[in-house]
Formats: C-alpha cells, structure tokens, sequence
C-alpha cells in the first residue's frame, strides 16, 4: 500500500484503523477523512529532526495552504509548531482555533492594507515581506498602530526545483519575492533597514513544491547564505532568521519514490553549517515550511459511484458523486492519484476506466487509465493521499456544496468541518 495507514482486512480497505465503507455509510459522500495521529507524527517528525540538526531555535512552521481548518491549527499548535498563513481567511481561523499567533509567519506576494492592519490586531508573528511597495504599507500601518512590527525578506534565489511549474516559486522571474541574482534584492534589505518601525529578523525563500531532487535545498541554502554574507560583511546586518520555505514532495502512487525527510535536513544541516563556517557569518535559526508532507497521507476521499459508462471500442467513465469541487489537483496541473473499491480490495481489477467527476466540465476527471474491479451505481470508491489542496482548494463550481471533514483517531470519529448545506451555500446571496 502506498502509506502505512492504509490497510486491507477482510477484502474491505481500512484506513487509520477504520472501515472506510462504515465511514461512508455513516457520514455519506463526498467525504473527507484526516488521520489525526498521520498528521500528529509528520509533526513530530520535522520538529524532532530540526531541533536534533538544526538545534533549539529551529521552528517548522505548517503550510496553512495545504489545509486549513480550526482543527488543524489546534493540531500543529498542540505539537509546538509555527505556522504560516497568507490570508486574512487564514489568519482568522488560526485565532479562532486559539492557535498562539506570535508564531504566526504571514506570506502573500499582494497583501492588501486591510490584511496588513487586520494581521497586526491579531498579533500575527512575523511578516514575510514580499516586495518594495508592501513594504512601506506595512511600515505605514505600523506607525499608525504605534508598534514595531518583525518581519523577513522573503528574496528569490533563482533556483529551478525541476517540479510543476505551477509550483515552482523560487526562480528568478517568479511572481514571489525579490530577485538576489538582479541586485534588488541588496536594494530591498537598503530600503527595509531604513524604517524605524519594521524590525528585521532574517530572510526567507521558497524553492517550490513537490522536491524530490536531493540537491535542491542545498543549492538554495548555499545562494541564501551567500547573500547573509554579503549583509553581514557590507552592512553588518546578523540574519537571526533563515527560512528555507517548504516542498518535499509525498508519494500518490506506488511507483513514486519515498523521501527519507531526517535524512534530507540532516544533510541540509551539515552543508549549512561547513557553509556558514567557511563564510564566517553567525548561524541563523533556520525554519522550514511543510504543508503537503504534514497533511497529504493523512487524507483519503471518499466517493459513491452514480455510473459506469462504456464507449465500445473507445473508453470507459466511472463516474463518482464528487469531482474538481472537491479535488481540482488533476484539472490543474494533471496530478497523479491512487484510486480503490474499498469494498472489494480482493477482486480482479478488470475493469480499465477514467475516474471522473459530476461536474458540466470536460476536465473534471480525479483519475484517468485506473484498473477498477466491476463497478456499478452505489459503489464506493476510495482515493488516497488527498489531505493537501483539495479541501483547501475547493470550489461551488456548479453550486455544488462542500463536503465534510472527518479527524479519525484512536479516541474515535468526530467532525471537523460540517458538510454544507444547500441553504448555506447560498447564504451570502441578496
């Protein structure tokens, strides 16, 4: 199986120790569910290894992109992380969770000034600052507030992850940051040093999504560090801050590789710290940004199949109560998934079919050329490694209301997110 809590008992496919078909015959579907102790371990796992390589000042921050509800925030919360959040959406619903906003990073490469203010009244953190006119947005409100408000340079390093380009964000001509390469962005630290009422702590970037090249965070940890050499040496400027972003991708498939993420920042440690030696600059307390890699393995979509469709000599459509209103991965940028029918996880898989969904849109496919057992309506079908960016990205295209979270956990079941109902779908409509 592609993830340790997927499991196979009795033909019927079991997920953090529950029958995923009682699941749904429970909560009905589009369902979510969100494996609490997955999500509580990737935790676990990235801080125990930033303290252990990185020492005691080091901080994973969750990506709130990936996911974000109250129940999650009171999750990572609980484990100790920070966060990063790039809306006021966002930030609302960490302070809701009564998530301790002080370790709250707020990105966003278009902050209005209504975000700005809102995200100072809640006591966001930090501000990743992305270009030269936010940031005397923020230096303005600041002032007005009466505050000093802490902040990072988010810079871009110019570096190619080789991923999507739709998730790539640390190239040079990237919509996010200031490019190092150009010379701006020496200019951008000139122009933050300067105002009295931002306090700057360090530096960020972010290379993208779904790295699996070993060499990627060296290779812009190496750019990052050069360039705190040059702002300690030019301008005696102490980075107490280096935020490496996220990005380590997860496996959708069983043909995908496994990244070893330890191993990866206890090698990223070593070459940054010879580096910094050699550089002759202080270490900074380096964070790192996880959201996919926290999340995508705890999560597992739930679908009811309403047909099977057979196109002699062409193709066959299974398709599912669900569809790019609940996943809209695949009609972004084609992405891989695992599809089951979990109640028939011992049966042949003879039938060769596309995974589609019930939306008016010919792009509204979850899966294509997947072998499935004989399906018929009613059916369940089961899709894997979908706790990052289909709840979070999903739409009322075709006024299709949004589906429930479950957290599954040895405690037992509960509801993170009602389903929505018709009537608040259309709550804001006068």
């Amino acid at each position: 199986m592609i993830a340790t809590n997927l499991k196979i008992r009795d033909g019927v496919l079991e997920f953090a120790g529950y029958s995923t078909p009682a699941l749904a015959k429970k909560y009905g579907t589009p369902l979510y569910l969100m494996d609490e102790q997955r999500i509580r371990d990737n935790c676990r796992m990235y801080q125990t290894a930033m303290n252990e390589f990185f020492g005691e000042h080091a901080l994973t921050l969750y990506a709130s992109k990936a996911a974000s509800f109250k129940r999650i925030y009171e999750i990572v919360g609980s484990e100790g992380l920070g966060i990063d959040v790039v809306s006021s959406g966002e930030i609302h619903t960490a302070v809701k969770a009564c998530f301790p906003m002080e370790k709250a990073f707020f990105h966003g490469n278009n902050k209005t000034d209504a975000d700005i203010a809102f995200a100072m009244e809640s006591g966001v953190g930090y501000f990743v600052v992305d270009n030269v006119e936010e940031l005397y947005a923020i230096e303005h409100i600041a002032e007005r507030k009466g505050i000093v408000q802490r902040c990072l340079l988010r810079v871009t390093p110019g570096i190619d992850p080789h991923t999507y380009d739709a998730v790539a964000t640390g190239k040079v001509d990237s919509k996010f940051g200031v490019a190092i390469g150009t010379g701006q962005a020496e200019e951008f630290y000139n122009y933050a040093a300067a105002l009295p009422h931002l306090q700057l702590e360090g530096l960020h970037c972010h290379v993208g999504s779904m790295v699996f090249d070993e060499d990627v965070y060296e290779r812009a940890a190496q750019i990052m560090l050069e360039f705190i050499a040059l702002l300690h040496q030019k301008y005696g400027f102490e980075t107490k801050i280096l935020d490496l972003g996220g990005g380590y991708g997860v496996r959708y498939r069983e043909s995908e590789g496994v990244v070893d993420i330890p191993y990866r920042i206890s090698a990223l440690a070593d070459f940054m710290k010879d580096l910094a030696a050699k550089l002759e600059v202080p270490f900074p307390a380096v964070m790192l940004e996880p959201g996919r890699s926290i999340v995508a393995d705890a999560g597992l979509t739930m679908y009811t199949v309403g047909s099977v469709k057979r196109i002699k000599g062409y193709k066959n459509y299974v398709s599912v109560d669900g569809g790019m209103t609940d996943n809209p991965r695949y009609a972004l940028y084609k992405s891989n998934y695992t599809v089951f029918a979990p109640e028939r996880m011992e049966a042949p898989p003879t039938l060769h079919c596309d995974v589609v969904g019930r939306c008016c849109e010919s792009d509204d496919i979850i899966q294509p050329d997947v072998w499935l057992p004989e399906l018929r309506r009613g059916d369940l079908l089961a899709v894997a490694t979908t706790g990052a960016y289909n709840y979070a990205m999903a739409s009322h295209y075709n006024r299709i209301p949004n589906a429930s979270i479950i957290m599954l956990s040895p405690k037992g079941t509960s509801i993170a997110v009602k389903r929505e109902t018709l009537d608040q779908m259309i709550k804001n409509d006068v």
